[in-house]
């Protein structure tokens, strides 16, 4: 699979009063990414929910912190599928200063399920979305 990046610019709400970034802005921003790769393959988080009954749900996330962002950095943020099978997709994650070779920030990995959205319960991806994800 290739690697998505998405453009990400540090604003002063997800920074603490130092100017560092929090880490939990960190999961939006890959949230983001991950969102984002999702629809450069046409996913759309509202239209599976209504073409096929299915959403997404974060399963788990993984995070190693290397080093701090900073208010006003421009970062890449990386989403690869590394893994798929009936009901869960891993995503390989990064977040880099600057552009997708700049110093390593966050590297991370994330679980996702397909569930049907009427039981809540883990279904397996409906055709036509595994082909658009595999693509």
């Amino acid at each position: 699979m290739r690697d998505f990046w998405l453009p990400v610019r540090v604003y002063l709400e997800d920074t603490d009063a130092q100017g560092v970034v929090y880490n939990a802005s960190f999961f939006r921003f890959m949230e983001r990414a991950r969102t984002e790769w999702l629809r450069a393959r046409e996913i759309d988080h509202g239209e599976i929910d209504q073409e096929h009954g299915v959403g997404f749900v974060l399963t788990s996330v993984e995070a190693q912190f290397r080093a701090p962002g900073r208010l006003g950095d421009m970062l890449a943020v990386g989403a690869r599928l590394d893994e798929i099978t009936g009901a869960r997709a891993v995503f390989a994650q990064q977040v880099r200063r600057g552009s997708q070779d700049g110093e390593l920030l966050v590297d991370g990995k994330a679980e996702v399920a397909c569930i049907d959205t009427s039981s809540g319960k883990a279904r397996r991806w409906p055709e036509n979305i595994l082909e658009r994800l595999n693509g």
